[in-house]
């Protein structure tokens, strides 16, 4: 892996890779974890399967060692997941399939995603897939978090960094933000033990619900 690049509170992700059969475990983990990171654990399962496909794939009919990404982006309801290579040559869903590696592929994907389809970009190709996600009450409050995040970084000159450098600048933050929030519920005569209460009161409701 060469690194990656994660822009909140849009919630995309950018993970190039190189297309060995090494890489592509490593590929489908940082995905999960992504997607962990982004409360969306249900869609997990189904994304890993597709990430590995769409990675092999590329191992296969463009060749080991090219250069290619993935892209995962929510847009409203659904999970969208796209891998970007050099080569024009767009794959198809072969009528009559006369051996195992063909029967998977772009089979399981068609039968997986919700909708998917391959476009010609500027430097080469995408396949893009995407898969319905939960519209549950956890992930909107990851995405309203991440955005608060966001804007008290940079209220406070902050820097949003990317990779494991923006995660431990995001969880100070967070920490950061947490102890503001009890210091405005004292100026204001309320009990900050009392709120840090009741807030985790919630969390666990609605993390036993899910």
């Amino acid at each position: 892996m060469t690194g990656y690049d994660v822009t909140e509170p849009r919630l995309r992700c950018v993970l190039p890779f190189e297309a060995v059969p090494a890489e592509v475990g490593l590929l489908r983990r940082a995905a999960a974890k992504q997607l962990r990171r982004w409360g969306m654990p249900r869609a997990t399962d189904e994304a890993e399967l597709l990430v590995t496909e769409l990675a092999t794939n590329v191992v296969k009919h463009v060749g080991e060692g090219a250069a290619a990404t993935l892209i995962l982006e929510r847009r409203g309801p659904r999970l969208r997941l796209e891998v970007h290579d050099k080569s024009q040559e767009t794959p198809s869903i072969k009528v009559v399939c006369c051996d195992h590696e063909c029967g998977r592929g772009l089979h399981l994907i068609a039968s997986l995603a919700a909708d998917w389809g391959t476009v010609l970009t500027a430097a080469g190709k995408a396949v893009w897939c995407e898969i319905a996600i939960s519209e549950g009450r956890a992930c909107r409050r990851v995405e309203r978090a991440a955005d608060a995040l966001e804007g008290y970084q940079a209220a406070n000159g902050g820097i949003a960094l990317r990779g494991p450098a923006g995660d431990a600048g995001l969880r100070e933050s967070a920490v950061e933000l947490i102890a503001d929030l009890l210091h405005w519920s004292a100026a204001r005569g309320h009990d900050p033990d009392a709120m840090l209460d009741r807030a985790q009161m919630h969390y666990e409701a609605e993390a036993n619900a899910a």
